[in-house]
């Protein structure tokens, strides 16, 4: 019995010890892929690294890691225009079946989900905000994104009248929605601007528009988008994404 016993406290204390080396071993880890992560998508701040599962050790020795998740408060994302960036805040994607090189020198996950957000003040950017002429005499532009609850956006336009010096703040609620790895706003129906009448295609070069999303981390694509009150949440997800290398 007393060895018996001697052999269960040795196997405690040795699980004991293979959990602390298995935590400690996945804590480096973390830091050294998050270090990786930074330096491969040129990012201004570290990056959240977290690896699930346990053991780690188990996972590295099979040369794969079952969920890795990853955030990125700021991403400075392309737009298809040169010298021109869209900033994304809270990106976290979670990434399955992560597999890496014997050298741990590049990574890449089967699978990726995810999900981000885009301030209006960020998306107002790609909106037609210097005055255009919609009809002879009346100049329009965007002055303003908000929500507009139930998954809408209200979209304010100002239009002003040149031979009566008015000015008129009207808005629209707007659809939004992806198209073509494009976030799309769309008008559901057309601000009156004046008493002239004014061409649909006219006034939704104004009320319409699109932001492409390009270049998000490891080759993740938009998937979905919906309005929320601080600004638009995007939805991402990927196949063969590249978490290093």
């Amino acid at each position: 019995m007393r060895a018996l016993r001697i052999l269960l406290i040795v196997v405690v204390i040795l699980g004991a010890l293979f959990v602390v080396v298995d935590r400690v071993a996945v804590h480096f880890a973390e830091g050294e892929a998050a270090d990786k992560l930074k330096s491969t998508e040129n990012l201004a701040s570290t990056p959240d690294v977290d690896i699930k599962g346990f053991p780690f050790l188990t996972q590295v020795a099979g040369g794969s890691l079952d969920d890795v998740e990853v955030g990125i408060d700021d991403y400075e994302a392309a737009t298809g225009k040169p010298g021109q960036t869209i900033r994304i805040d809270n990106l976290k994607a979670d990434m399955k079946g992560v597999e890496f090189s014997g050298d741990y020198s590049s990574a890449t996950a089967a699978t990726a989900t995810g999900t981000a957000m885009v301030s209006y003040d960020e998306l107002l950017k790609t909106a037609r905000s210097e005055p255009t002429e919609v009809a002879p005499g009346i100049m329009a532009k965007v002055v303003g994104l908000s929500d507009g609850g139930n998954g809408k956006i209200k979209v304010a336009v100002e239009g002003t009248v040149s031979a009566l010096g008015i000015k008129q703040t009207v808005s629209v609620l707007s659809s939004v929605t992806v198209v073509n790895d494009k976030v799309e706003v769309h008008a559901d129906s057309l601000p009156k601007l004046g008493s002239a009448a004014i061409a649909e295609d006219r006034i939704r070069t104004i009320t319409d528009f699109q932001q492409a999303i390009d270049q998000l981390p490891g080759g993740i694509k938009l998937d979905k988008v919906q309005a929320a009150p601080d600004g638009v949440e995007i939805s991402v997800k990927g196949s063969g994404v590249r978490l290093a290398g």
